[in-house]
């Protein structure tokens, strides 16, 4: 369950690891310079499929690149191996995928130290901090279905946008707890002790950082002021309720962790691996109602631009929307597909029901957490 990429998920990662540097590196590959197509089009700097020609243009281009390279990709994670298969068989494109196991951090790095070279990155799957961070380093691109995102989840210009995200959420061993706790607030209870598991250390792992405040929305906190969630897993862990064990769905199957606070994309996936030998009940709790996502962007020294942005195009349709749904992700256009009828039901009504808006955090706000957490969560929880 715990990944490395979930130490930079969302805007909470900058809450936690800041935003390192990495070397530039000089080196000399093909990168974006060698871009323009027959017909003098340079999609390096192509900011749409139409500015470039329209989609046909787009797909011959990256057709005649032939590769695309990609990063930090868990195949498991959002359904992302079915989605480069996908890709390449549609396009007849090779998916180069590297380091899926990598950070967001790591991303960034093999972009700065690989500059223009052939294997750098042509796309990113970032953390929302990682993205605001790091503009310099994206070329804008606008999707086909660009208008269709709120504006709260893109950049203006392109630069990134976000592409699939989830809730905070109680996943729950109904065989081991015979009433699940379906509130933050719940997991107080006597019932629960010895029982509790959130997935990461807040201070390194997003999820983590995350499950904080959704707590402290539930105890009278707020965006402001994530003490209140430091304040109750402190609580937790003095009645015994918090266990110190990180969740792995091994934990989850040998009955370690009978209740976990994760991702509900993470939990409905563990629900699916274990339903042969027991309901993993999974429940988004309306007190703490805290929801991330995470973000796209392109590579400005991509080594094959054309491919980059058909890579997005691909992503932000119908199609790639529905298959980050099937692996139980909410696309950032899922209301929009649901009101056109181009969501899959199925896939829809297998998601953990919401009820209220969640609420999302600024720059200024998660920095302001950042301090909070790292400094009080070691103490708290002692």
């Amino acid at each position: 369950m715990k990944r490395m990429r979930s130490a930079a998920a969302g805007v909470a990662v900058a809450a936690v690891l800041g935003l390192a540097t990495g070397c530039v590196s000089s080196s000399s590959g093909s990168g974006g310079g060698s871009s323009a197509s027959s017909d003098g089009t340079n999609w390096a700097t192509t900011t749409s499929a139409q500015a470039g020609g329209g989609m046909d243009a787009l797909v011959a281009a990256a057709k005649k690149e032939g590769t695309l390279n990609v990063i930090a990709l868990p195949p498991d994670w959002a359904n992302y191996g079915a989605i480069i298969k996908g890709f390449g068989d549609k396009y007849g494109i090779k998916v180069e995928s590297t380091n899926p196991e990598g950070s967001s951090q790591d991303e960034i790095n093999a972009v700065k130290q690989l500059g223009t070279q052939d294997r750098a990155p042509d796309v990113l799957d970032l953390g929302q901090a990682f993205a605001n961070g790091n503009t310099d380093l994206f070329a804008p691109y606008q999707v086909a279905s660009f208008a269709d995102i709120p504006a709260g989840n893109k950049d203006a210009s392109g630069a990134w946008v976000n592409d699939y995200g989830g809730f905070i959420s109680i996943g729950c061993n109904t065989t081991l707890v015979p009433v699940c706790p379906t509130t933050i607030a719940d997991l107080a209870k006597p019932d629960y002790a010895g029982k509790v598991a959130i997935n990461g250390d807040p201070t390194q792992a997003a999820a983590g950082f995350a499950s904080v405040w959704a707590a402290a929305l539930a105890k009278g906190g707020s965006l402001d002021d994530i003490q209140p969630g430091v304040d109750y897993f402190g609580s937790l862990s003095k009645s015994g309720n918090l266990l110190k064990i990180d969740p792995t769905p091994a934990t989850i199957e040998s009955g370690q962790t009978p209740i976990v606070l994760d991702w509900d994309y993470t939990n409905v996936a563990q629900a699916e691996k274990v339903k042969a030998s027991f309901t993993w009940q999974v429940t988004v709790p309306s007190d703490g109602l805290f929801a991330q996502y995470y973000a796209q962007a392109i590579n400005k020294n991509a080594p094959h631009p054309a491919a980059a942005r058909l890579w997005q195009e691909y992503l932000y349709s119908d199609e790639g929307q529905n298959l980050f749904l099937a692996g139980k992700a909410r696309p950032i256009r899922l209301d929009q597909m649901e009101a056109a009828g181009t969501a899959t039901p199925a896939l829809v009504a297998a998601l953990p029901k919401v009820e209220g808006e969640p609420q999302f955090p600024t720059q200024a706000q998660t920095d302001k957490a950042k301090q909070v957490v790292a400094t009080g969560w070691a103490t708290a929880t002692s």
